[in-house]
């Protein structure tokens, strides 16, 4: 059985700015990659607010965009990716990529259309619950992306984990 992908994008949203800080995906076997992203110079606020983002934490620990691209291109070559369809997830991917000239080699889709069994609101309820079932951090997109897998896993869409 071919495993559903999974992404999940922790971003930095205020009035001036939206941007990708930290990205999680899913891989063919279940495994999943998480990095943090090093913003674009052009993606932050000229006033310099980034609400409760750390930007020197980002600068010295984040993963240069190229270098994250080049690695969702040898992981996610011709995928449908899932997402919650909560995040504004399609935006920041492209932003992830129209910042070094390129074009995602996935498409994204919420994940609503790989469960159809139920609702949007229902996924997501259901999604909510297998987070604090397990004790698990919503903002960490590790997390979302887990919250995914579990939930594909309880729709008979994969193996045990």
């Amino acid at each position: 059985m071919s495993i559903p992908r999974f992404l999940d994008i922790e971003y930095c949203q205020t009035e001036d700015a939206l941007f990708p800080v930290a990205i999680a995906w899913s891989l063919a076997d279940g495994q999943m990659k998480t990095v943090v992203i090093t913003p674009e110079e052009s993606w932050l606020p000229e006033d310099g607010d980034l609400g409760d983002i750390d930007l020197l934490y980002l600068e010295e620990q984040g993963v240069p965009l190229l270098e994250l691209v080049q690695e969702l291109h040898q992981d996610l070559p011709d995928q449908t990716v899932y997402v919650d369809g909560i995040d504004p997830d399609e935006i920041l991917v492209d932003l992830i990529f129209s910042a070094v000239s390129q074009d995602a080699p996935f498409e994204v889709a919420p994940v609503s259309e790989l469960i159809s069994g139920l609702d949007s609101e229902a996924i997501e309820d259901r999604r909510r619950q297998l987070l604090f079932d397990e004790g698990l951090e919503p903002q960490l997109p590790e997390n979302g992306v887990y919250a995914l897998l579990l939930l594909a896993q309880e729709e008979g869409l994969l193996d045990d984990l």
